[in-house]
């Protein structure tokens, strides 16, 4: 699905936008590879950690090599600088792509880059821009936009906790 929709944005004319269905399913493909990719990166380092532990530097090797190539497609993937850039520039800070694009990078700094402030930092600034903005929302992307926001400050609260527990 996500080759086929790189083909869509990429035959498109510079004037030509894509329609709301179309940024949708774009959306959707991106999401749920990146999805599998952080899940298979989740369970590939808790492997990667046990094997440490059992002190088995071959599995050891193999496992950091998968890592590794798992960490390489998702940096592909997530292009995120000259996403963030376009969704910055041309989305409402309500707009649900640019709030599933913060909520995605700030995962992505948080779980694979072990970049608790940057996600934090990022997280944060997408909400409070979100909710000043809140009134303007229409009502087609209402329900969308508020579970993002949502799901941006349970991240919050839990990292931020997280931090906390790492400091004391």
């Amino acid at each position: 699905m996500v080759s086929f929709m790189e083909k869509l944005v990429t035959s498109s004319t510079p004037a030509s936008e894509l329609s709301v269905e179309e940024r949708n399913l774009l959306s959707v493909a991106y999401k749920n590879v990146i999805g599998s990719l952080r899940a298979a990166w989740r369970i590939v380092s808790s492997i990667e950690q046990k094997e440490e532990g059992r002190r088995n530097d071959e599995h050891v090797g193999l496992v950091k090599e998968y890592r590794s190539k798992i960490e390489t497609e998702l940096s592909a993937l997530l292009n995120f600088a000259c996403l963030k850039d376009i969704a910055l520039a041309d989305l409402a800070p309500t707009h649900p792509i640019r709030l599933g694009l913060a909520l995605n990078f700030s995962v992505f700094y948080y779980e694979i880059l072990n970049s608790s402030e940057k996600a934090c930092t990022m997280a944060k600034q997408a909400f409070e821009e979100a909710i000043a903005e809140l009134d303007s929302l229409g009502e087609e992307s209402y329900k969308d936009s508020t579970l993002i926001m949502q799901l941006l400050r349970d991240n919050l609260t839990l990292w931020t906790s997280d931090m906390q527990i790492d400091e004391a």
